[in-house]
């Protein structure tokens, strides 16, 4: 199994504090940590990558003393996977109640025996949606119907939600990972109970068993300035609906980083109609996609976004995984929610979004930052590709109902 280290910045350590990791310790000065953003009664801050993220997540749950709730589609059966389970493990054996939701098919390898540990502890985790034809819970049609969310509660405080799974291509290569750029929020305050009820939901869904009576409504309606996105759902916080929202009032910029996207009509009309009102589109995409069919559809696009004045920027050297966008300065959402037919119609997703200047103006910086090693795509260079290239293209495209 891989070897990894972990490090990166703590959550709200004090300059001296260490957290053991799963090869020596992780953690580093407070004085470079991510900066915090007071947003209402919150605070939120960017993780960007598995560097900072893994640390802060680690640094909650071993923090927790009362619940750690655990949403997740990919928990690897690798280093990091291991790290994580371990530290719930610990939590549950210090009578922290731990509840863990994870996708069959994402996290495949996962067993109930390879929980054992959290189990024999006093906690709980259970798959969703299983693959197995031998298992009595199985469904057909319910195979395509996937838990995609990345999230973690602990103590109905911290909230954790964005695109970084629980797995060893997040690490840096000198860490033992792939570098996979990505990016979460991570939230402290009232907005982490939107979270929790968000995952009590789902865990009713699963295990039938009844809700917390101190779990609360998830209104239809936003009702401070850092709220929980979800889909599916046809209230006010579904992500696809905000997303178009957000987009076709767009005056100033549009800024996109998505690793898979292929928008259906509405994404892309509400892109044009935000250029024809001055705005400047920039949409970031990976230059090779760790899954080649999906790349093939993101480009069948290029064409037609190109031809509406869509700026196009591919990030080079590794896998863009990312799912962010910032508007007007104003507005930002991160989260599991790709821009394509899956998140929109099979998947269940979560995203953050915060309705704050400051923290936009932040969010988009990091953005700049990977522009700045990234390649703009030239219209009249991509035309020259060759046929066999648009063939690829166009299959790929015409079959994203189907991956």
């Amino acid at each position: 199994m891989t070897q990894a280290r972990f490090s990166g910045p703590s959550s709200h350590a004090s300059p001296s504090t260490e957290l053991a990791g799963a090869d020596g310790p992780i953690g580093q000065s407070a004085d470079t940590a991510p900066a915090w953003f007071a947003v209402g009664a919150d605070e939120v801050r960017l993780l960007r990558d598995g560097a900072q993220a893994f640390p802060a997540m680690l640094e909650a749950i071993e923090g927790a003393r009362h619940e750690v709730l655990l949403e997740m589609y990919w928990i690897g059966f690798d280093a990091v996977g291991e790290r994580f389970r371990d530290a719930l493990a610990a939590r549950a054996r210090a009578g922290v109640k731990v509840g863990v939701i994870y996708d069959a098919m994402g996290s495949m390898g996962i067993t109930p025996a390879w929980w054992r540990n959290l189990f024999a502890a006093g906690g709980r985790a259970v798959d969703y949606h299983s693959i197995s034809p031998l298992d009595p819970r199985f469904r057909l049609d319910w195979v395509e119907l996937r838990d995609h969310r990345k999230m973690l509660i602990v103590d109905g405080i911290h909230g954790f939600a964005g695109g970084i799974n629980l797995a060893v291509p997040w690490l840096r290569p000198e860490d033992g990972g792939a570098g996979w750029r990505d990016e979460l929020i991570q939230v402290r305050g009232d907005a982490a109970q939107e979270l929790r009820t968000l995952f009590y939901r789902t865990w009713h869904r699963l295990t039938r068993e009844i809700t917390p009576s101190d779990v609360r409504p998830l209104f239809r309606k936003r009702v401070r300035p850092v709220w929980v996105l979800t889909s599916p759902t046809w209230t006010q916080r579904n992500i696809h609906r905000a997303y178009v929202v957000r987009i076709r009032h767009a005056r100033e910029r549009v800024d996109i980083a998505n690793s898979y996207f292929v928008p259906d009509r509405r994404i892309r009309a509400a892109l044009f109609h935000a250029v024809r009102q001055g705005a400047r589109v920039r949409v970031l995409v990976p230059e090779k996609s760790d899954v080649p069919i999906v790349q093939f559809a993101v480009e069948a696009l290029f064409d037609t976004l190109l031809r509406h004045g869509v700026e196009l920027w591919t990030l080079p050297g590794t896998m863009l995984h990312a799912k962010t966008a910032v508007i007007d300065d104003l507005f930002t959402t991160v989260g599991s929610y790709n821009l394509d037919e899956r998140s929109w119609h099979k998947n269940l997703e979560v995203n953050l979004a915060v309705e704050d200047r400051n923290f936009a103006r932040h969010v988009r910086s990091c953005f700049e930052r990977d522009l700045a090693t990234a390649t703009r795509i030239d219209q009249e260079t991509w035309r020259e590709r060759s046929l066999a290239r648009r063939g690829l293209e166009w299959a790929a495209f015409a079959l994203r109902r189907l991956w």
